[in-house]
């Protein structure tokens, strides 16, 4: 897989994946006349492979084999395990494309939700570990757009020890890098932000465009 050189934008390691299965699929997915049963599967698509490049330095530690043939040194990934985290609701939708690469992993849970009218989020449920020490995080997160959610995420998770943080977005809007890259820049964890594409800006109510609309309504429907 080929992919964007890692650039450095203040705290944020910027990773934008260049691909052409990768291009493919988010047109699909940003595509309004796609079904929510398609839009599931794309997105469960699309993380795996963003999962690769986000997974380039999980730790690993060496590990005896024996093959048919004769006896070899192998890896492992390291204890204590990576820690994946989707921010709910709609980062649940790209948990199982994450599991298909790193099934080892343990999951934690954090539940933010915006406020229309302030956009600022506010977290009502979270399921993780007290102490984070030592731990590696992916965070999940469908849309970088104020950058309000995965910020309050990444803080959090810093709060509680964890020693490297990498969230996967399918999209991200330059308004929600610049915040983030402001956030991290003063925080003494490495974040790296790997994404499928940047769109243009954040429209009047803070929407990506041109986006592809409600990632939550989209998988799961308006659920009211």
């Amino acid at each position: 897989m080929s992919s964007a050189k890692l650039c450095k934008a203040g705290g944020v390691e910027l990773n934008v994946v260049h691909h052409p299965l990768v291009a493919h699929k988010t047109s699909l997915m940003r595509d309004k006349t796609t079904d929510s049963p398609k839009f599931r599967q794309l997105i469960e698509e699309l993380v795996t492979l963003l999962a690769y490049e986000a997974t380039r330095e999980v730790r690993t530690e060496p590990r005896e084999v024996v093959t048919p043939v004769a006896p070899t040194t192998g890896i492992q990934l390291s204890k204590p395990r990576p820690l994946v985290v989707p921010i709910l609701r709609a980062g649940l939708g790209m948990l199982e494309g994450m599991m298909h690469l790193m099934p080892s992993a343990e999951v934690g849970f954090v539940g933010m939700v915006r406020d229309e009218q302030t956009l600022q989020p506010f977290t009502y449920a979270e399921r993780l570990p007290k102490d984070l020490t030592g731990r590696q995080c992916f965070v999940l997160d469908p849309m970088l757009a104020t950058g309000g959610s995965l910020g309050g995420t990444v803080q959090f998770l810093r709060d509680r020890g964890a020693s490297d943080i990498v969230a996967i977005c399918l999209l991200a809007a330059p308004e929600g890098i610049e915040y983030m890259s402001e956030l991290t820049k003063d925080l003494d964890v490495p974040f790296t932000l790997v994404v499928a594409a940047i769109d243009e800006h954040l429209n009047d109510v803070g929407y990506i465009v041109p986006g592809l609309g409600d990632a939550g309504d989209r998988l799961y429907g308006l659920a009211e």
